[in-house]
C-alpha cells in the first residue's frame, strides 16, 4: 500500500479523494489556513498539490476540512504528538532520517534514572496562582559509569525525556565515545507559568541554583564545581533555549556550555543587552534552529551579535521546524560539539 505523500527528489505530492479538496497547513506554511495552497483536481474525486521542499527536510502537517476540523491524512500512518493532545503527520524528505541515537543499541551499558519533587517558589511567593504548579519533577540520569561526570541542566526535561529520549540517547553517544560522560538534571517546566518562568527569571536561577543543583549534587556522582567552575552545561528548546542562554551569561562559573535549540531570541530580550555587558567569558556554545520556522532569524541576529563579542559559537540551520522531533534529530551534533571526546 502507498504512502502519502509521494516522495520523489525535492517534491512531496499530497493526495486527496473527495468532492472537494481540505487545507493543508504544516510546518512549510507557518500552520497559518490563509496561506493554505491550491488543490488541483487530478480526476473524479480526486486532488493534488505537489510541495517542493529541502531534500533533507522533515515536516509535520494535518488537513482542516470545513469549520477548520483538524484531521490526519487517511493515506499516512506515520504520526506524532503535537503536544496539545492531538496528534500530527509527519514524513522525511529522502535526505533526512530520525536520530540513529535514540534506540538503544545491543550491548549498551543503561544509566540510571530517577524521580524526584521539589518546591519551586519559596513561601512568601505562593498564591492562588503558583500553588497548583508549586511543586515540580526533577528527573535524574546517572550515566553508566564510576567517575565523577559534568551535569547537564535540562529546562522542559520531561519534554526532553518524553519526546527527545534524552537518556536513550546519552546512553549510546557515551557508549559510541562521541561524548564524554555526563549526567543529566531534567526539569520540568511550570505548565501556564513556562513563559514567565523561562524570560530570563532570576526567580527561575534561584530555584536552580538552591534547589536544583543541591539535589543533583547530592543523588548523581559529579565534578566539583568548587573546583572545576564552569564544567556543567545547561540547554533547552524555545523559551527553554532562552532561559539556558540567560543562565550560562547569569552564572558562567556554573554553566561553562550552554545549548540553545530554536532559542526565543526576541529582539528587545534582556538577553542581548547582558552579551553586550560582558564579553570575553569562558563560555562554549552551540545554537541551532530550523530554516521553516519564524524564530530562525532572531537566532541568527543573536548569533551575530555573539560573534560580535568574541564568542565562538557551533550554529547550524536545519530543514525542519519547531517541534521535539527536529530538535531530537539534530540534538547529538550539539552534544558532540559541547562535550565531544576530544584527542
Amino acid at each position: 500500500m502507498s504512502v502519502t505523500p509521494y516522495i520523489s527528489g525535492d517534491s512531496a505530492t499530497f493526495l486527496w479523494q473527495g468532492a472537494a479538496p481540505p487545507q493543508l497547513i504544516g510546518d512549510f506554511n507557518g500552520w497559518d489556513a490563509t496561506q493554505a495552497p491550491q488543490f488541483e483536481p487530478d480526476g473524479p474525486d480526486r486532488w493534488t498539490f505537489r510541495l517542493q521542499l529541502p531534500e533533507d527536510a522533515y515536516i509535520e502537517y494535518i488537513y482542516l476540512l470545513n469549520e477548520g476540523v483538524h484531521t490526519l491524512d487517511p493515506g499516512n500512518p506515520r504520526r506524532v504528538s503535537n503536544g496539545y493532545l492531538k496528534y500530527n503527520n509527519y514524513f522525511y524528505m529522502p535526505e533526512a532520517a530520525p536520530s540513529p541515537w535514540v534506540r538503544l543499541r545491543p550491548n549498551t551499558p543503561r544509566g540510571r534514572l530517577s524521580q524526584h519533587e521539589l518546591p519551586a517558589y519559596p513561601p512568601f511567593l505562593q498564591s492562588s496562582l503558583t500553588a497548583p504548579y508549586s511543586r515540580r519533577k526533577i528527573y535524574l540520569y546517572q550515566p553508566p559509569v564510576d567517575t565523577p561526570c559534568p551535569l547537564v541542566l535540562v529546562f522542559d526535561g520531561k519534554y526532553y525525556l518524553r519526546h527527545a529520549r534524552l537518556p536513550t540517547l546519552l546512553d549510546n553517544l557515551i557508549r559510541a565515545r562521541r561524548i564524554r560522560p555526563l549526567a543529566a538534571a531534567l526539569v520540568s517546566n511550570g505548565g501556564p507559568l513556562r513563559f514567565f518562568e523561562y524570560n530570563c527569571s532570576d526567580l527561575t536561577l534561584n530555584f536552580i541554583q538552591e534547589q536544583v543543583l543541591p539535589l543533583a549534587q547530592e543523588h548523581l556522582n559529579l565534578l566539583d564545581i568548587e573546583r572545576e567552575p564552569g564544567s556543567y552545561g545547561v540547554m533547552g528548546a524555545s523559551m527553554g533555549g532562552l532561559m539556558a542562554m540567560y543562565s550560562a551569561f547569569r552564572m558562567p562559573q556554573v554553566f561553562g556550555s550552554v545549548l540553545s535549540q530554536s532559542g526565543a531570541f526576541f529582539p528587545r530580550s534582556v538577553i542581548f543587552d547582558l552579551v553586550k555587558l560582558q564579553a570575553g567569558l569562558q563560555i562554549n556554545l552551540w545554537m541551532d534552529v530550523g530554516r521553516l520556522e519564524r524564530l530562525l532569524e532572531g537566532n541568527q541576529v543573536f548569533h551575530e551579535l555573539l560573534v560580535s563579542q568574541g564568542y565562538a559559537v557551533g550554529f547550524k540551520v536545519f530543514s525542519a521546524a519547531h517541534n521535539y522531533t527536529a530538535w531530537r534529530d539534530d540534538l547529538a551534533h550539539g552534544l558532540e560539539h559541547l562535550f565531544g571526546t576530544r584527542p
